[in-house]
C-alpha cells in the first residue's frame, strides 16, 4: 500500500480555497466540481469541462509531459469519467509518482464533490510519459485499480498563476459573505446579526491577506 506523504503549501491561495470548502464564510457541505476548483487553486484561467481544457490551452500556456509543481494535470475522458478530470500537482516526488490536490474524485463520507489534498498520482505508462495514470482512491485507502489515460500538464509561470489565483478566491470569498449576509438580512434577529458580522469580518480579513500577498 502506498501512503501519501504530507506536503506543506506556502500558497495563500491553497489556504483560502481550502478554508473556504470547509468552513468560515462558505458551507461545510459545499460542492466542489473538479474543473472549478482547478481554475481557482492553480490560477490556470481556463473554462469548460475538464476534457477541454487541453485543447483550449494551445495558445494560452505551455503544455507538456513533465510534471511541475502548480501545474494542471489534464485526464481524458475515459469510462464512466465522460467529461475527464483535472488535478492540480502539489509536489513532485519522482519522477513518477506526484501529489495533486484535486476535487470530486474519492466518495468521501457518503459523498462527491469534497476536495481532497496531497493525493498520491502514479505514472504506469510504458514510456514514462505520463500519458496513463493510477490515482489514490480514499474509500480503498490505496492506489485504484483503474488506469487512467491523460493528456499532460498545463504550465503557468508562478507569478501569473499566484496572481489569477488570488483574484479568483477574493471573488469566491466575497460571494460566499454576500450570500451569507443577504440570507441573514432575510430574517433579523441577534443571530442574524452575529452571522452578518462574522462574514464581513471574515471577508475584511482574507481581503487584506490577499492584499498583503499580491504586493510582494
Amino acid at each position: 500500500m502506498i501512503q501519501r506523504p504530507k506536503a506543506v503549501f506556502s500558497s495563500l491561495a491553497v489556504a483560502v480555497v481550502l478554508a473556504l470548502s470547509g468552513g468560515g464564510a462558505a458551507r461545510a457541505d459545499t460542492y466542489w466540481e473538479c474543473a472549478t476548483f482547478a481554475r481557482m487553486f492553480s490560477g490556470i484561467q481556463i473554462f469548460g469541462d475538464a476534457a477541454t481544457w487541453w485543447n483550449k490551452a494551445a495558445g494560452a500556456y505551455s503544455r507538456g509531459a513533465t510534471p511541475q509543481a502548480g501545474s494542471v494535470l489534464v485526464f481524458k475522458p475515459n469510462g464512466v469519467m465522460g467529461k475527464g478530470h483535472v488535478a492540480v500537482v502539489s509536489q513532485v516526488l519522482t519522477d513518477r509518482v506526484i501529489q495533486v490536490t484535486h476535487a470530486n474524485w474519492s466518495i468521501i463520507e457518503g459523498n462527491r464533490g469534497k476536495i481532497e489534498k496531497d493525493v498520491t498520482v502514479v505514472d504506469v505508462s510504458p514510456k514514462g510519459d505520463w500519458s496513463q495514470v493510477k490515482v489514490w482512491y480514499d474509500p480503498v485507502r490505496d492506489l485504484g485499480s483503474t488506469v487512467y489515460p491523460t493528456y499532460g500538464f498545463i504550465y503557468q509561470k508562478a507569478q501569473d498563476a499566484a496572481k489569477n489565483a488570488a483574484q479568483s478566491v477574493a471573488a469566491a470569498a466575497a460571494a460566499a459573505a454576500v450570500s451569507q449576509m443577504a440570507s441573514a438580512a432575510q430574517s433579523p434577529s441577534s443571530a442574524s446579526a452575529q452571522v452578518m458580522a462574522r462574514a464581513a469580518e471574515s471577508t475584511d480579513r482574507i481581503a487584506a491577506l490577499i492584499q498583503s500577498f499580491t504586493d510582494h
